[in-house]
């Protein structure tokens, strides 16, 4: 079994130093290694000694300043205020703090890149459209490098140029400009940034030049692509014998010229003359014969899925303490899925939890998507959603008895948009998050504020988590950076800033920080550089991830780049090349997984560099394919609740001995399904509250029922006939009537329409149309009327004798009567009805009477005005009670007394009386079976199921009964 590569330069380091390592300055190009190498030079010396000095790359340049180094921000804001000074200076209009962060994101990424490489400003940014110019301008360039540029130029010295070349030919002649006076502007404010300092070292212009000589000697340990001030320096440094450099490469990759996995390192051996401290490179891939294990996955997080058993295959004691295991995300954003997905093991997460998948990032966007609202549009207002998002998240801390009474009013008033004055959220950790900040200097100590409640928050609970306290803690420092650049720039506005502070924050992640020497490590690709493991295990090991098939965004196109030898696609394959091979070399375990699925975001292949490694080596790849059956869910049994003991117990109770009220709707629902009038009547289970955004018909119902009460209520008690005539007296009263309804029903305080939300404007408009339906009806097919009864909830009960068990009982049946009246009609005729206001779709048709007097009925309304009438008429012994209904869609065409299609059949006079006979011995009927206890409490699979009945759930896995024939 190989070495890994630290254990190797561990013993280089004592062969050739002995114990006098600690005038050593030993550097890697990032963090993570260090421990690694500390723990082999532990194994190696096997005794105490003085450790070396440990550097990052960046840090061991930073040096050879005494400047400050200026964060991110802090060079964004400069960039900002010199760039707008340069476009009043071009007579053009600034640019906001919005619409310039992605273009100074891209010019900052840019003026690095020609830092770090040595690229000539003035140079770079010349604009040549004539091939002779570029000829004399670049002389010292090859041929290949002059075609580079241009090319470039080919098509700007087409005469004329188009808008956008045109903006682009100002911003590119504007760049040199600002390059120099933002490197102004950082040396004025005593600060600086990597890459100027990597240029001031290269170009011999550093404060400190020889900072390196106090170390005996600088190791370089695990570098591959270096730019050109890297290159310079090191070979420098080399050549005044103060360097070492340690190359972690396989001779696989190194000795065959067209592999892209060694292009970095054969340049700093052949082109920068760099001497790997090791010796010759050894040949380990090309003599392997391991086995690696493929796995083609049903999808993308199927990987982690998989990833489970795999662990569990490999490890199901555990982690042995002499193995090393590691997890590499070449797909990174399948961190938490696979942290969703892991195995009870021991593991250590290194890689940067991002703070956007976090539910932090979800409070600080709420917080700041409602201060855009009432801060800066000045809503008094917020919608529902919002304040539901904040009661149901994990870290805003709501007492439940506290968030289920703010649904509950929410739900009951049915508040598409909630005051911010009458929410109380005293109970949580954030009491102060609906109140609107005083002025615009008040966002990011808003948001800071938030954060310092909810670190108080977790700290009473005793429960602050790592990932959760860091990225609170990551966020207030760019906050505060922020708060300094605004506080420049004088009054910004509300929008301005939320903006920003999004886009700031958006990238911010937390190192999960662990133990890096136990467990199974969980890391990226890059963060695995110079680490070797025993086993590993690949994720989005796809062409198009591994490597990456797009790249950073720049103002510098490709031509010029590959003029200057800037890093191109070419260059990001190489470095995603070697990092992948350089596994090869050490790991015997190894395994790789991949999407197999095509879809929009993966290309259902493996990496090419898998293919590479498999066609050109002799490891021998095991190709398995995740297998997930089709496994139908197993269907639940059908509920069926049977009418014994307490059930039996409860029904008996309730309604014959208690003497509950049977209503016409509890009727018509036990026709429909009687497992619903069992939930719904003996179970009582309530329907949650909810709030829709959808238009509720049973709202729409009340308020016309209501109103049409207050209309008629004037005529109730006179005994002698109105002319119907007076009714349009009425019309005039109906929106301002149906105004302060909808404003009881949802308990409003209301002056005029305006202060309805849109659904309750519609509602506004449908109801007052039906309300002069109704009466306009009564004004053209009536003369006069006389009002007996309105909308009487109290008064009409009767004791219905049944059978139950063989014994007579009686049940109480309850009729909510809408309307009785007396009409004289245009042909002079007087008639007592019983009227019924609907608005749904209910009809006055029927197709036969066998098929209304049936379970699930094919007309309710008749059944249910029926119902109403026998009551009526039982309990006031008033007779020859006609039933009209009036449906506002059809009343015109239609009329309002129920018949068949043909008409043969109309329920008044004779036919009228002798379907009441028929109703009553249905109704007998069927409560004599709702109280039979050998039929249980069954839905019927073919009863009309609406859309929006709540108890659904409860009877979808209804079947259908089957006749046994003998």
């Amino acid at each position: 079994m190989e070495k890994p590569f630290l254990r190797l330069v561990a013993e280089d380091i004592q062969t050739r130093f002995g114990k006098e390592i600690s005038d050593i300055a030993i550097v890697f190009n990032n963090k993570r290694p260090i421990t690694y190498l500390k723990k082999h030079l532990v194994d190696v010396y096997g005794q105490a000694i003085w450790s070396p000095q440990f550097f990052t790359i960046q840090e061991f340049f930073s040096q050879s300043s005494t400047k400050t180094l200026a964060s991110s921000l802090s060079q964004f804001f400069y960039l900002f205020e010199l760039h707008n000074d340069l476009l009043k200076k071009e007579g053009l209009e600034p640019e906001s703090l919005e619409e310039f962060y992605p273009i100074a994101e891209i010019i900052l990424s840019d003026f690095s890149q020609l830092d770090y490489d040595l690229v000539p400003i003035d140079q770079i940014y010349m604009t040549l459209f004539d091939n002779t110019e570029i000829d004399l301008a670049f002389q010292h360039f090859t041929p290949e490098q002059q075609e580079f540029i241009k090319l470039f130029w080919q098509s700007f010295s087409i005469k004329g140029h188009t808008a956008v070349q045109q903006r682009f030919l100002k911003l590119w002649k504007r760049l040199p400009v600002l390059y120099r006076l933002f490197k102004e502007k950082m040396a004025q404010e005593n600060q600086i940034n990597h890459p100027t300092i990597y240029r001031a070292l290269a170009e011999g212009k550093a404060e400190k030049p020889d900072f390196n000589r106090k170390f005996q000697k600088v190791l370089f340990v695990g570098f591959n692509a270096l730019n050109r001030a890297e290159a310079q320096l090191f070979k420098q440094w080399q050549e005044e014998g103060q360097a070492l450099f340690y190359f972690d490469a396989d001779a696989h990759y190194i000795d065959d010229n067209l592999q892209e996995a060694g292009l970095f390192i054969r340049r700093n051996i052949q082109r920068s003359g760099l001497l790997n401290a090791l010796g010759d490179i050894p040949n380990i891939i090309g003599n392997r014969t391991s086995e690696v294990q493929l796995y083609q996955c049903l999808g993308k997080n199927s990987e982690t899925k998989l990833l489970h058993d795999v662990l569990l295959a490999d490890f199901p004691a555990g982690l042995p303490a002499d193995k090393s295991a590691a997890i590499l995300l070449a797909d990174e954003s399948l961190l938490v899925p696979l942290l969703q997905s892991l195995p009870d093991l021991e593991v250590n997460i290194t890689t940067g939890y991002p703070l956007i998948q976090s539910p932090l990032y979800g409070l600080i966007d709420l917080w700041c998507e409602t201060q855009l609202a009432i801060s800066h549009q000045k809503k008094e207002k917020i919608p529902y959603q919002g304040l539901e998002t904040f009661l149901s998240h994990p870290m805003t801390k709501m007492e439940t008895f506290a968030k289920q009474k703010i649904q509950k009013e929410i739900a009951d008033k049915q508040q598409f948009e909630v005051p911010i004055n009458e929410i109380d959220i005293s109970t949580s950790a954030i009491p102060y998050f609906f109140e609107p900040i005083q002025d615009q200097q008040g966002v990011i100590p808003g948001i800071n504020r938030m954060i310092g409640s909810l670190l108080e928050s977790m700290a009473l609970q005793g429960r602050i988590k790592l990932i959760e306290s860091d990225l609170l803690i990551e966020t207030r420092k760019v906050l505060n950076q922020l708060q300094a650049g605004f506080e420049k720039l004088g009054n910004l506005s509300i929008s301005f800033q939320i903006g920003l502070v999004k886009k700031a924050i958006a990238p911010i992640n937390s190192a999960i920080e662990g133990d890096p020497l136990k467990g199974i490590q969980i890391m990226g690709l890059l963060e695995s550089r110079c680490l070797n493991f025993d086993n590993i295990y690949v994720l989005g090991a796809n062409e198009g991830i591994l490597p990456k098939t797009s790249s950073a965004a720049t103002f510098l196109p490709n031509n010029l780049r590959k003029a200057y030898g800037l890093p191109v696609l070419e260059n990001q394959d190489a470095l995603s090349a070697y990092l992948f091979y350089r596994h090869f070399q050490y790991s015997q375990g190894m395994h790789l997984f991949y999407n197999g699925i095509v879809d929009e975001s993966s290309t259902g292949e493996e990496s090419r560099f898998i293919k590479q490694m498999e066609f050109e080596t002799q490891f021998q790849f095991i190709k398995k394919t995740q297998q997930q059956p089709l496994l139908f869910p197993v269907q639940p049994d059908e509920l069926i609740v049977e009418k014994k003991d307490e059930i039996w117990d409860k029904l008996y109770q309730t309604y014959i001995i208690n003497k509950k009220q049977l209503s016409a709707s509890a009727f018509t629902t036990y026709l429909q399904s009687p497992l619903q009038f069992f939930l719904k009547y003996v179970a009582e289970i309530k329907e949650p509250p909810s709030i829709s955004q959808e238009f509720e018909m049973n709202n729409l119902g009340s308020i016309i029922h209501k109103c049409m009460e207050l209309l008629y209520l004037p005529l109730k008690g006179n005994p002698d006939f109105t002319p119907t005539e007076t009714l349009k007296d009425k019309l005039g009263l109906v929106d301002q009537m149906v105004l302060q309804e909808i404003a009881s029903e949802y308990k409003l305080e209301v002056s005029n329409i305006d202060d309805l939300n849109s659904l309750q404007r519609i509602m506004h408009k449908i109801s007052s149309a039906y309300i002069r339906m109704y009466l306009e009806y009564d004004m053209a097919n009536y003369d006069a009327i006389r009002i007996i009864e309105l909308e009487n909830e109290e008064d009409y009960k009767l004791d219905f004798e049944i059978l139950v068990d063989g014994q007579s009982e009686k049940l109480r049946l309850y009729g909510i009567i809408d309307r009785v009246d007396e009409v004289v009609d245009k042909d002079g005729q007087l008639k007592t009805r019983i009227v019924d206001y609907k608005t749904g779709g209910d009809k006055i048709l029927f197709t036969k009477p066998e098929k209304v007097f049936a379970k699930d009925t094919e007309n309710k309304a008749l059944l249910q005005t029926l119902f109403y009438a026998f009551v009526y008429e039982q309990v006031t012994g008033l007779k020859g009670l006609e039933p009209h209904l009036y449906v506002a869609r059809r009343m015109r065409e239609d009329g309002t007394l129920f018949r068949n299609n043909s008409g043969s059949m109309v329920f008044s006079d004779y036919f009228l009386e002798e379907m009441k006979g028929d109703f009553v011995a249905f109704l007998r009927k069927t409560l004599e079976e709702l109280f039979n206890r050998e039929i249980p409490f069954k839905h019927d699979p073919d009863a009309q199921v609406y859309p929006s009945d709540p108890y659904t759930l409860f009877y979808k896995y209804s079947v259908k009964e089957t006749i046994e024939e003998e």
